[in-house]
């Protein structure tokens, strides 16, 4: 599949995801207008759709990134409020961090004196480089995160042998009909009840298993950004 065919596909697939309970976000409207330029047209492209999410449902998304990528409430919301930040480039940066296993700070603070070079960059100056391992775990976190919001998400092939069932399901890696959010009302996922509203790290998130409207708990922890 060419790129160009990519972009197009992707594009479709991040506007049925706008059905589904999106906001509107211009470019304008954020401190560093919006040209991710991550170097991956499919990351690109949810990055996009992560700004419409997170302009509409502002605590949710704020929830996500305290509880499951261990940013401080209050920097996220300094970010968004204050700053004017996409909240693509908030997630981005807070995913970057929790890979690179530093403060979501860290990577805030590479991303505000370098913006202009783009995320694809930005990251591979901290050492995250296209096709590596730890790219391919950026990549595969966005679909946990679009589980949690009970947000449709289409995979690309680079994450097909991580979520295989879904591949199989014949349906372009999205969430199966019994898992998604019901698109004419478009409501956000239920935010992380019971966060701390100081980042603690010590608070117990409900676990992703895959599915978009799952109540199930799981194992996993939020992490911790100290400051």
């Amino acid at each position: 599949m060419s790129s160009k065919l990519k972009s197009r596909v992707f594009a479709f697939a991040a506007g049925l995801a706008t059905l589904a309970g999106a906001g509107a976000a211009s470019a304008q409207d954020f401190t560093f207008g919006w040209n991710p330029r991550s170097g991956d047209v499919w990351v690109d492209t949810w990055l996009s759709d992560v700004n419409r999410y997170g302009t509409r449902y502002r605590e949710p998304f704020v929830d996500e990134m305290v509880r499951y990528y261990g940013a401080p409430r209050d920097l996220v919301s300094e970010l968004l409020v204050r700053r004017h930040w996409a909240p693509g480039d908030v997630y981005y940066a807070c995913a970057i961090a929790q890979i690179l296993g530093r403060p979501c700070r860290y990577v805030v603070d590479e991303w505000d004196r370098n913006h202009g070079q783009g995320w694809g960059a930005v990251a591979k100056n901290l050492g995250i480089k296209p096709g590596s391992p730890e790219f391919h775990r950026l990549k595969r976190g966005f679909v946990p995160t679009y589980d949690r919001w009970a947000r449709p998400i289409t995979i690309d092939a680079d994450l097909h042998n991580d979520f295989p069932n879904r591949a199989k399901a014949g349906n372009n890696g999205k969430l199966p009909d019994r898992a998604k959010v019901s698109p004419q009302k478009g409501k956000p996922a239920q935010a992380a009840k019971g966060a701390d509203k100081k980042s603690t790290g010590s608070q117990k998130g409900p676990g992703d298993k895959g599915q978009g409207g799952s109540k199930g708990k799981g194992k996993d922890k939020g992490g911790s950004d100290k400051h």
